[in-house]
């Protein structure tokens, strides 16, 4: 854990932005991975991570949590619980990384579209009541990256 002798920054107006960078910083600081600091709050790493960049907003208890575990200024919490406006930067972003899982959607998305609709009906897989996990799987040709999102499915109304 770090002290809050360790978090000399506060800020009454601070952002998303800047709690988002005092998180990172803590982070490495401590040499900490997203699963330490999940497991510290009692939630998933994806969420964790979601939460602490900025993209979603942490339960009150939640965002105590972290602020005690991490030693960041009690009024990052206030910050962690407001709701997020969710934007991004780049039409498409240059991260290898990110950019692939942009190309993935771009040519097997129309396929998971016709896919899901053949076997839910007509709508959408919610991002909103939806769970990620990300895990490491051995495998002879390389280790591979398993990604499992799960969403409840929203049928279109008819009216």
């Amino acid at each position: 854990m770090i002290t809050a002798k360790q978090s000399a920054f506060v800020d009454p107006m601070m952002d998303k932005d800047d709690v988002a960078a005092m998180v990172l910083a803590k982070k490495k600081q401590a040499g900490l991975t997203w699963e330490a600091i999940a497991d510290a709050i009692g939630m998933s790493p994806v969420w964790t991570h979601s939460a602490c960049t900025g993209m979603n907003s942490m339960p009150k208890e939640k965002a105590d949590a972290l602020v005690k575990y991490l030693g960041l200024p009690q009024e990052a919490a206030s910050v962690l619980a407001e709701f997020p406006t969710k934007k991004w930067d780049q039409a498409v972003p240059t991260d290898p990384l990110i950019y692939r899982l942009y190309e993935i959607v771009a040519v097997y998305g129309p396929t998971m579209k016709d896919i899901i609709q053949e076997k839910f009906g007509d709508g959408i897989m919610s991002a909103i009541d939806f769970d990620m996990k990300i895990t490491r799987v051995e495998h002879p040709k390389g280790d591979r990256v398993k990604v499992e999102m799960t969403g409840k499915f929203l049928k279109y109304n008819e009216w």
